[in-house]
């Protein structure tokens, strides 16, 4: 007898199946971006593209219809369901393909398919709300890239400083007897006394010290003022900085205020926990009386600031894949997925639930969702972001300008005392110079010979 009847019940679905591939099956569904909105006189979005792959793989036709009440499904409380559970229960649609959160009431009254999309529950939130203020915010106007090479620019300008005072003849005169102001510890000094408009004596003499120093003072200028610029600009006046990273910081704030919408499963969630800062969230939420009538309002409200909107995760990401300004939470409560709706015991439930499976092995439901989920958000021209190394290359051509002029001008007051030398002491010019920048440039303190200098107060 048990064989007979799974022979029944294969023949009967075999017949079902026949039935279907002439005949149209009636697809209940909703409209809500990015799953099913209107193109024209037709329909298009995640969900009508999930049919599309579903049938080819079950075999069957289809026509879509919008749900006549505008609702999910939701059952009163004499038992009967509306929206488009209701619709599948008493038979005027087949199939209900929507964002349908599979939940246990949902599963007694219909079949419901493996969940084709896993969500759960989050938190949708301005930016400037969801991020609080750090220990190292200061650093923000600049990118790290444009840190390293304020960095290298200071190093290479007291550097720079440290040899054209080594090599002038006008900054260092007598290099036997005289010790050379500009120490390399000096140098740091002094460019650093600089960069905070504070300054550090002695300054230079020389021109080509004069030149390097000029360069120097101008990339600070600027420097400063891209610096307080950006600075200001990541300090938004507009709302509170308040950090909410999570249900708990919710619940333990009454700065902003937040809902979800109202009659949904989020809510229901909520009101069913037995977890302690959920009961809080949804005590505060039923006081407040803070509920939202769309997920458009929803998202327009946190737009405004002040207002944290809570809601199913995938739908959060869209919003915040379209608003710039917007930000998800990272926690993520209440895993569940969205499912397709049929009849209660019908025999569609098996094979779509296996298109399902094969289509996310085979990576199309990947595609899918990153194809309606693409971020379509153009950051606002005037909001604040860390400038880049590239932008600010100008000053940085500049000072390097400097600094190369200033060492040719140093080579070139050398070279010119060491052919007045040369010429008093009927040597080669070259000679004179290669002796002057071997004395110059050693690392010595140093001082002459006594009997050099003896030499020198007789000459005097």
């Amino acid at each position: 007898y048990g064989g007979l009847e799974v022979i029944e019940n294969d023949f009967l679905i075999f017949l079902y199946f026949s039935t279907l591939s002439s005949s149209e099956l009636r697809i209940t569904t909703i409209k809500q971006e990015p799953y099913t909105v209107s193109k024209g006189t037709g329909l298009e979005g995640f969900c009508i593209d999930l049919l599309s792959e579903v049938a080819k793989k079950v075999g069957f036709k289809y026509r879509v219809q919008l749900v006549k009440d505008g609702s999910y499904g939701r059952q009163d409380d004499n038992g009967n369901w509306n929206g488009m559970i209701g619709e599948v229960v008493r038979g005027e649609a087949d199939l209900a393909i929507a964002p349908l959160t599979l939940t246990a009431a949902r599963e007694k009254a219909v079949g419901m398919t493996t969940p084709f999309m896993q969500t759960g529950i989050s938190i949708l939130l301005r930016k400037d709300i969801s991020e609080g203020s750090g220990l190292f915010d200061f650093l923000n106007p600049f990118s790290a890239e444009t840190w390293v090479g304020i960095l290298i620019a200071y190093l290479g300008t007291a550097l720079s400083i440290f040899v054209v005072a080594r090599i002038s003849p006008f900054e260092w005169m007598h290099p036997q007897t005289e010790q050379n102001k500009f120490s390399l510890l000096h140098s740091l000094w002094y460019t650093a006394g600089a960069l905070t408009l504070q300054g550090a004596g002695p300054h230079p003499k020389s021109l080509s010290g004069r030149v390097i120093c000029c360069s120097w003072w101008l990339f600070t200028i600027v420097l400063l003022a891209c610096y307080f610029s950006n600075l200001s600009s990541s300090k938004s006046p507009e709302s509170a900085q308040f950090t909410v990273k999570g249900f708990e910081d919710l619940a333990n704030q009454d700065t902003i205020e937040y809902g979800c919408l109202a009659g949904s499963s989020t809510l229901s969630f909520f009101k069913n926990s037995n977890n302690p800062v959920y009961r809080r969230i949804y005590e505060h939420m039923e006081r407040t009386k803070s509920f939202v009538s769309s997920m458009d309002e929803g998202v327009r409200r946190a737009k405004e600031g002040n207002f944290a909107f809570i809601g199913e995760s995938v739908s959060l990401d869209l919003a915040v894949a379209r608003h710039c300004e917007l930000v998800r939470a990272h926690e993520v409560v209440g895993m569940r997925g969205y499912s397709i709706a049929a009849a209660f015991g019908s025999p569609l439930i098996k094979n779509l639930s296996v298109a399902i499976l094969q289509l996310s092995e085979a990576g199309e439901l990947a595609y899918l969702r990153s194809k309606w989920w693409a971020s379509s958000c153009i950051a606002d021209k005037t909001k604040f972001s860390a400038a880049q190394l590239h932008s600010l290359k100008g000053m940085f051509l500049v000072l390097s300008l400097g600094l190369g002029l200033g060492a040719l001008l140093a080579v070139l007051e050398l070279s010119s005392k060491s052919r007045k030398c040369a010429a008093e002491q009927k040597k080669s010019c070259c000679t004179v110079l290669t002796e002057e920048l071997s004395l110059r440039l050693r690392n010595i303190n140093a001082s002459r010979p006594r009997e050099n200098v003896d030499k020198d107060k007789e000459k005097a």
